[in-house]
């Protein structure tokens, strides 16, 4: 599933610098975010979310960065296909294990 981003990277990298430079001049981040996302044509809670994003990859909020969130994404989908080529696996095992056996009581 390859999504097309309805913002390119230049356009969210610039609204989430825009918001940290300028969060000081605002009341509140969320503030700044609300202001900053009407600038872009962006919904701020997209803004918000892209924010956050930016934090946990800079190691300012805990969670999983970016990469290891891709990387976490590559694995499972491998997994998903290694299961998948098992249950092939077992299947044929069990069918040529059951032909051999009729074929030996003949």
């Amino acid at each position: 599933m390859n999504r097309h981003a309805p913002y390119p990277a230049e356009v969210r990298e610039r609204a989430v610098r825009m918001v940290f430079e300028h969060a000081p001049e605002y009341s509140s981040q969320w503030a700044a975010i609300r202001s900053i996302a009407g600038k872009f044509g962006v919904n701020a809670e997209t803004l918000r979310l892209w924010v956050r994003r930016a934090e946990t990859d800079t190691g300012e909020r805990p969670g999983l960065t970016s990469d290891e969130r891709a990387r976490m994404k590559e694995l499972e989908r491998e997994n998903r296909e290694l299961r998948r080529a098992n249950e092939i696996l077992k299947s044929a095992a069990a069918f040529f294990g059951a032909e051999l056996d009729r074929q030996s009581k003949r």
